[in-house]
């Protein structure tokens, strides 16, 4: 008979008040590179695809910040042995085989480590990622060094910590007192937790200095995308030209399926293209004849809203109009004003300027106006 695939959960440890890291709200919660210290955590569990359940384990008082998280959440207690063991009763039934308890602060823990603790428990009761101490070590008192440890054999714990499901239930339901973390609740029951090669980007936050230092880590694996988008649009009759979702007056209008605005079109396709989302005509296909004379916004919110669903944020966009008439010059804040409406971006992520083609080709036989455009996605 095949034995079946193990189910994995993680319990996120996110009960504490971190008092110690200062900003005057628990740590957790506090904001980091784009986003909460929690929402990296729990991104990065949700994200590894042998995870088949996470359950975050919170404090009572913090039920408006844990709604936010995706991901269930229960009470903890007042200790940590406590919370934990609240994580685990609400996994009971589950048919859960394995678990991963992380500390939610720990929000650089990678996709690596997660693995290799998995990947240890194929063999081990438990497993848990460390880092070999290499600094001399010091006894002190009164601020004077009295002495000095040997640091031969000593680790220093991080987590996830995994076990066996029912192994560490058991071990948690009987142990008395208060322990560290999960690895001294598992060897008090008797289980053997190997050890996995750690990472010193999973530091656990504590202090405000530790902030900076794990935003710097996650901010060097930002995922950031540029796109480019170019469109043309001859001219027809009319009395205005709708540039960059602005009319400006002209003697001739834009021939389009819809408002034919150049400037907001080549934006658009600029957005799609770093996603690699294709084009307007893609999304909005010209032969559909509800698109007829439609506003271009349309088209252009369409794409902020992919890029948003994606976890994506509009960093800048930059968007030249070339053309000989009519200028642009006068009208451009007002173009950029509005694009930053539309969008959701302040004027000053929008750049909308013009250049001629020095009377060569269509634009320059005042044909036509072209755009071209370049945007800028940061994953958050």
């Amino acid at each position: 008979m095949k034995t079946p695939a193990p189910k994995i959960a993680a319990i996120l440890v996110a009960a504490g008040r971190g008092t110690r890291a200062g900003g005057g709200l628990p740590k957790q919660w506090r904001t980091l590179a784009g986003r909460r210290v929690a929402d990296w955590t729990v991104a990065a569990f949700s994200a590894h695809t042998d995870i088949s359940e996470i359950v975050a384990v919170t404090h009572s008082d913090d039920d408006a910040e844990a709604t936010n998280l995706d991901v269930p959440f229960v009470h903890g207690g007042a200790t940590r042995d406590a919370s934990v063991r609240a994580g685990l009763e609400a996994l009971t039934g589950r048919g859960i085989t394995h678990v991963l308890i992380h500390d939610v602060a720990r929000a650089g823990v990678s996709e690596r480590i997660i693995s290799d603790v998995i990947d240890a428990l194929g063999t081990a009761e438990g497993a848990a990622p460390a880092l070999a101490v290499t600094d001399a070590l010091w006894r002190g008192s009164d601020g004077a060094v009295d002495g000095t440890q040997d640091r031969a054999g000593l680790w220093r714990a991080q987590t996830p910590q995994g076990f066996h499901y029912d192994a560490i239930l058991a071990a948690h339901r009987s142990y008395a007192g208060s322990a560290a973390d999960d690895v001294e609740v598992a060897r008090a029951a008797g289980l053997k937790v190997v050890i996995v090669n750690g990472d010193e980007a999973n530091l656990k936050i504590t202090t405000p200095e530790d902030f900076a230092r794990v935003e710097k880590i996650l901010r060097g694996t930002m995922d950031i995308r540029l796109g480019n988008g170019f469109d043309v649009h001859a001219f027809t009759d009319g009395d205005h030209v709708t540039l960059c979702g602005v009319a400006v007056p002209h003697d001739r209008g834009l021939k389009g399926h819809s408002d034919a605005d150049v400037g907001m079109h080549a934006v658009t396709d600029a957005i799609y293209g770093a996603l690699a989302e294709g084009d307007i005509g893609r999304h909005f296909p010209p032969s559909d004849m509800q698109w007829k004379g439609a506003d271009s916004a349309i088209f252009l919110k369409h794409a902020v809203a992919l890029a948003t669903s994606k976890g994506y944020a509009i960093s800048n966009i930059d968007c030249t109009l070339i053309c000989e008439r009519p200028k642009v010059g006068p009208h451009a804040a007002a173009m950029m004003t509005r694009m930053g409406e539309i969008m959701g971006l302040r004027p000053d992520q929008v750049s909308v300027k013009a250049t001629t083609s020095e009377r060569l080709g269509f634009t320059g036989r005042e044909e036509g106006i072209a755009a071209i455009a370049t945007a800028t996605l940061v994953k958050t």
